[in-house]
């Protein structure tokens, strides 16, 4: 059967989709996926996965793709990240037969994509996109697909996507933000940048960004044309978002919690996603945070959950008829409802660019403003201090840069000192390795070795020989 293509694939083997769950890092797992699924998704991504560890790691693909066969769990899209397309192929010629189609991920913005050379970071070499494109396309039984990040241009993002189209994309997700877009400086998506993209590509659109409730999900396409919309934080605090409805957050967190111990994933999955659903409760009852992030098993994480929903039916029961929820929540924070991410705070732009979340920190003094894990540390270890000035200066290794051992005979780092030792035959009692002392005892042994099989033939009795020989050899 021919590789469907475009407008084609989309209405046929994605039954023309509108609502989709986006590609999270351990968080659109197998269980999620099936929990989403039931309450109005209707196509689904993988995690983000690796492609290099894909293709090396048989771990890796079992725990990630191929741990149980689900049939409900389509249609579905394997994303990976990669910047070798060699590589790439490979890992997608592994997955292709679990899947419809497989994804290139060029939209993660986040500091590992950028020490890993893949993600946003790849979105300004072109020629290096197309030879992956147009290699997946022509070696794959599924058609490839890519998630996208907009340049601040809209007239350059319209050339990257059309760029992405000729080498063979049969489907574009467009995340209307720019990779500096991120954390307290996300703003808004551009849906401007999305609706020049779909008026300039002759496939299939998916709209990314902006999404917190239905409205926004029918408003989106109705500005901007697209051929579906997906949700990622908005999925993630209410999972029944595609079906309109702002349930009772027990109701979804038990339902999810169920589905876990049908299709186990790692608890830290599970503690993640009842972070997020239990959010504004959690900002309430904030002593069951800690038990929340505390607990070991499954059903340490199920007691928490039902404890969480206890303390809600008893602020249901004091609260009074028509009385509004406090605070600026839209409703009672026991309801599925979006999270707004907080904005870096007034006054933090300088010279007329927002400054980083690191700079903002470090304007404000990390002694005097300590996140929750350096307070956890400082729990801890109540010395510990986090102050630059105060923490000890090490010299450098002379080759990596790392601490040197200060006693060490060749002014560098355990490592290096081992690799050098190693290399040389030589010692460093500072760190120690003996290899040149090592070797001399085996040479000595080894010399006295027939001296001593002589003693042993002659015996005990024949010169008293035997005694001194043993005595050297042993010393």
């Amino acid at each position: 059967m021919p590789k469907l293509q475009g407008f084609e694939f989309w209405s046929r083997t994605l039954g023309g989709a509108r609502h989709v769950v986006a590609p999270m890092v351990d968080q659109s797992e197998l269980a999620w996926r099936l929990l989403s699924r039931r309450h109005g998704a209707q196509l689904c991504y993988t995690p983000m996965l690796h492609a290099q560890v894909f293709v090396r790691d048989a771990n890796y693909r079992k725990e990630n793709l191929y741990c149980e066969v689900c049939p409900e769990d389509r249609p579905l899209i394997v994303q990976f990240c990669a910047n070798d397309p060699e590589v790439f192929v490979q890992a997608a010629l592994l997955a292709q037969d679990y899947c419809d189609a497989i994804d290139l991920n060029l939209g993660c913005p986040q500091m590992i994509a950028k020490r890993g050379h893949y993600g946003a970071f790849l979105q300004e070499e072109w020629d290096l996109l197309q030879r992956m494109i147009l290699l997946a396309h022509e070696k794959l039984s599924v058609p490839v697909t890519c998630k996208i990040r907009v340049f601040p241009e809209i007239d350059k993002t319209v050339r990257y996507a059309q760029m992405l189209e000729k080498a063979g994309c049969q489907l574009l997700t467009v995340h209307g933000r720019t990779k500096e877009q991120k954390g307290p400086l996300s703003g808004s998506a551009s849906w401007e940048h999305i609706k020049a993209v779909r008026k300039a590509v002759a496939i299939p659109v998916f709209a990314n960004g902006n999404i917190q409730c239905l409205r926004d999900v029918e408003r989106c396409l109705q500005d901007t044309g697209v051929q579906g919309v997906m949700s990622a934080e908005g999925n993630l605090h209410n999972p029944a978002l595609f079906e309109g409805r702002s349930p009772a957050v027990w109701e979804l967190a038990e339902e999810y919690l169920d589905i876990v111990r049908q299709h186990p994933c790692p608890l830290s999955y599970v503690r993640a996603h009842l972070f997020k659903l239990w959010h504004h409760t959690l900002q309430v009852h904030q002593q069951l945070r800690e038990e929340l992030a505390k607990v070991k098993t499954l059903e340490g994480v199920v007691a928490v959950s039902r404890e969480l929903r206890l303390r809600c039916q008893e602020d249901m029961s004091r609260q009074k008829e028509g009385e509004k929820p406090s605070g600026s929540l839209p409703f009672s924070h026991w309801i599925c409802q979006p999270y707004f991410r907080p904005g870096p705070r007034e006054g933090s732009k300088e010279g007329g660019a927002a400054r980083s979340k690191r700079a903002l920190e470090e304007e404000e003094g990390s002694t005097d403003v300590l996140s929750k894990n350096k307070q956890k540390k400082q729990l801890r270890n109540p010395h510990k201090t986090f102050d630059p000035s105060l923490k000890p200066k090490y010299a450098k290794c002379d080759q990596c840069g790392n601490p040197k051992g200060s006693r060490c005979v060749f002014n560098l780092c355990r490592g290096c000192c081992k690799k050098r030792a190693f290399r040389e035959t030589a010692d460093c009692p500072g760190h120690g390795l003996l290899f040149k002392t090592k070797l001399e005892k085996a040479l000595a042994w080894k010399g006295a070795r027939p001296q001593l099989q002589e003693a042993q033939q002659a015996g005990p009795g024949e010169a008293g020989g035997f005694p001194e020989v043993v005595g050297s050899a042993l010393a």
